[in-house]
């Protein structure tokens, strides 16, 4: 790509800084459970309503972005789908810090995904800085299959042991998808409003030092230069670039356009490298 096209993309993203000086509302959503349980499947069929029946294993965090309004109050939802093998633990305990609220993943016809839940709550409150106020969703998935090993019964005991919401759902036909993140939502917001968790209101915008390394991970011929590292770089360099990287691109921290495909390439550029 030439430089003169380069200098004019970073003029435009400079531009668009500019314009969209404001304050937004978000709220942060992240998905946990074992791999295999449905979690990427439920929230694509919550934000494209439909199902994707040969979903490619979720690799370190997979990150989105969706809208919600209630009552007039005009919410940005980050949500982060998290790996749920235990290859990717380190990636995720990078994540859960100002979670406010969490979708509980398990497979009814696969007992050991349900009884891995009390494990996900502990890593989750060991590197969450505020679980006492988040609201948990408790989500049977794959209820269509009909060969059940863990019964609503089970379930909403184990919820209501705990004061989390539950719901049946279907990935697959969409039973329950909508109802849950709703009510998710508006659970969130509420908490929020009754001053028992912050809300973000996360300033756009960005640095020029931001605006570099958008534009410079945009053009990257490869997972190197994503991270700015050369190809002698040991796996310690990528952890040290991956974690400067993070701070400048989070999706909590940066609205800008243009910063949240930066960061999937981030995040899929360490996981290639270290794994």
């Amino acid at each position: 790509m030439s430089s003169v096209y380069i200098c004019i993309e970073y003029t435009f993203l400079l531009c668009k800084m500019a314009a969209t000086k404001q304050r937004r509302t978000r709220i942060k959503i992240i998905s946990m459970g074992d791999a295999g349980c449905g979690k990427s499947c439920i929230i694509k069929r919550y934000c494209e309503k439909r199902f994707v029946p040969k979903y490619m294993q979720t690799i370190g965090i997979d990150y989105g972005v969706t809208k919600f309004n209630d009552s007039g109050m005009d919410v940005r939802v980050n949500i982060f789908d998290f790996a749920g093998h235990p290859i990717f633990y380190d990636v995720r305990n990078e994540f859960y810090r100002d979670t406010q609220g969490i979708i509980l993943v398990y497979d009814v016809t696969n007992r050991e995904s349900f009884r891995s839940l009390d494990s996900w709550l502990v890593e989750m409150k060991k590197f969450c800085n505020d679980s006492d106020n988040a609201i948990f969703a408790v989500c049977a998935n794959k209820t269509d299959i009909g060969k059940r090993l863990v019964s609503e019964e089970e379930g909403r005991d184990f919820a209501n042991s705990k004061g989390f919401l539950y719901f049946e759902l279907s990935a697959y036909s969409g039973k329950g998808i909508n109802e849950m993140f709703v009510q998710l939502f508006k659970d969130v917001i509420k908490c929020i409003k009754f001053g028992k968790a912050t809300i973000g209101a996360v300033n756009l915008g960005y640095t020029r030092e931001q605006a570099d390394i958008v534009v410079r991970i945009k053009n990257a011929k490869d997972d190197y230069e994503v991270l700015g590292l050369g190809k002698s770089s040991s796996k310690e360099d990528v952890k040290k670039a991956y974690k400067k990287l993070c701070l400048l691109l989070h999706p909590d921290k940066n609205l800008a356009p243009g910063s949240t495909d930066a960061f999937k390439a981030l995040q899929n550029a360490r996981a290639n490298l270290l794994t």
